[in-house]
């Protein structure tokens, strides 16, 4: 994953938001989302940033790749942090930016991608059973990689799987699992249905837990931004 670190800073402008509260809802209906910038070094910012925009860098940035921030003439390194999305029309409707220390270590998620293809799929008629598809690592803002990449055309036969240890990330990074837990397998035919079974389960239960951390985080955050983060963001809801 060392390619990551050549690859050029994805940069996104951002304009200083005077626009507060309940009063976002018409610069939403421009095509502008308000959003809110923070860290340990610096206040909070209100912001607002050109949604078409957005949505380019957030497709290759993630929540995992330091993007540069252009906020009038002053340049921030931040990660997109959090981004609230709309239940009906799937768009961003607040965007929270992190500025972290660079000289410290951090926890994110990094989404898995699974490339090539696998023989026993192929050749043997099996099905690829994915049971991890993302993972949380640790490692300095500027080493995160967007994502981690899985080979599977390694698995050539029912008995071949591919383990966390497996995997191929930079020395920076340390990937905060077992590495002796499965990522993905090939079950034969007549095993497909009984073999799903449990990571189905699994990832429900990873998906509940998901969204009852999300919503006590919003419930935590709608405090802020009129003074604070949290007030801001509980009068733009």
């Amino acid at each position: 994953m060392s390619s990551e670190k050549n690859k050029p800073m994805l940069t996104l402008s951002a304009k200083i938001r005077k626009d507060l509260g309940k009063k976002v809802k018409k610069i939403r209906e421009k095509g502008i989302i308000p959003a809110i910038l923070y860290g340990p070094k610096i206040k909070n910012i209100p912001l607002e940033v050109d949604l078409k925009e957005f949505e380019k860098v957030y497709q290759q940035a993630g929540e995992s790749s330091l993007v540069e921030l252009k906020v009038d003439k002053k340049d921030f390194l931040v990660l997109i942090h959090a981004v609230e999305i709309d239940a009906i029309s799937q768009k961003p409707i607040h965007i929270d930016f992190y500025q972290p220390k660079l000289d410290e270590e951090i926890t994110a998620t990094v989404p898995l991608v699974f490339e090539g293809e696998a023989p026993a799929v192929k050749s043997l008629g099996g099905t690829l059973v994915r049971n991890i598809h993302e993972l949380e690592v640790k490692a300095l803002p500027q080493d995160l990689p967007h994502e981690i990449k899985v080979d599977i055309s390694k698995l050539k036969t029912f008995e071949d799987d591919i383990l966390i240890k497996d995997l191929i990330v930079a020395k920076e990074v340390k990937i905060l699992k077992t590495p002796d837990e499965t990522i993905c397998f090939v079950a034969e035919p007549e095993k497909i249905e009984e073999e799903l079974a449990k990571p189905v389960e699994e990832e429900k239960v990873e998906e509940v837990e998901k969204v009852e951390e999300k919503e006590e985080k919003e419930e935590e955050e709608t405090k802020e931004e009129e003074g604070s983060k949290e007030e801001t963001k509980k009068e733009e809801k």
